[in-house]
């Protein structure tokens, strides 16, 4: 995908591997998307970072107070994520944004070593899916049956887990047609720091943020993807 490379970019150098997730590694919320976009996170080698989804998705968690700023241009913008973690369900970008069954499948042992990691260093009390494709690979990831049907706003809470909430996902499909709202986005994230306040107890957490990356990862047993 880094070889086909949009006008306004065309001076600069792809990323064009694999894209782990980021943010806070002891995070309480996890926000679980479709894939690195091909001129975004694609084109950046950060997730949402350089597309209009960024800009939806990070400037709703800055209203929350989940992220230090509302945009996302660059890996080195100083974007911090507080209490939070944002990552894929696929970790490459697939052609025509449309990832088919057999990369779902062979992503799914990285999304699951990232949820493990998280849920071994606090454990995650929120998991916030954009899109229905998300929705499903994070139930399937916690043996959820049957599936609850996906909508915007649905929420599963698991006997031994966190809860699950279900958003359209800010893509400008979603965002122009008004099928999304930024209001719609921001009750979702409005909804999980209230859920997560709720869950959580007091640990004398610091509000540091702790890295989770590739080398985290292959020291859970997972390969990074493609770095």
């Amino acid at each position: 995908m880094a070889a086909e490379k949009r006008a306004s970019f065309a001076a600069q150098t792809y990323w064009g591997r694999g894209v782990s997730g980021f943010g806070d590694g002891e995070a309480g919320i996890v926000v679980v998307g479709l894939a690195p976009a091909a001129h975004g996170a694609n084109r950046t080698g950060r997730m949402f970072t350089g597309d209009r989804s960024g800009d939806w998705l990070f400037g709703v968690m800055h209203e929350v107070g989940l992220a230090s700023q509302p945009t996302s241009s660059s890996a080195d913008d100083g974007l911090r994520l507080i209490d939070a973690y944002v990552t894929s369900t696929v970790k490459c970008a697939p052609p025509a944004n449309a990832p088919t069954p057999d990369e779902r499948r062979s992503c799914a042992p990285y999304l699951a070593a990232e949820l493990a990691l998280l849920g071994a260093a606090r454990g995650a009390i929120v998991v916030v899916c954009l899109g229905a494709l998300a929705f499903t690979a994070v139930l399937d990831h916690f043996g959820v049956r049957p599936r609850p049907r996906f909508g915007h706003g649905v929420e599963v809470a698991l006997d031994e887990g966190p809860v699950l909430i279900a958003s359209y996902h800010p893509s400008q499909q979603n965002t122009f047609t008004g099928r999304l709202t930024w209001d719609m986005l921001r009750d979702v994230f409005d909804r999980a720091v209230v859920v997560a306040g709720r869950r959580r107890t007091s640990d004398g957490r610091s509000e540091d943020d702790v890295a989770v990356g590739p080398d985290d990862l292959e020291a859970g047993g997972v390969d990074a993807p493609h770095r």
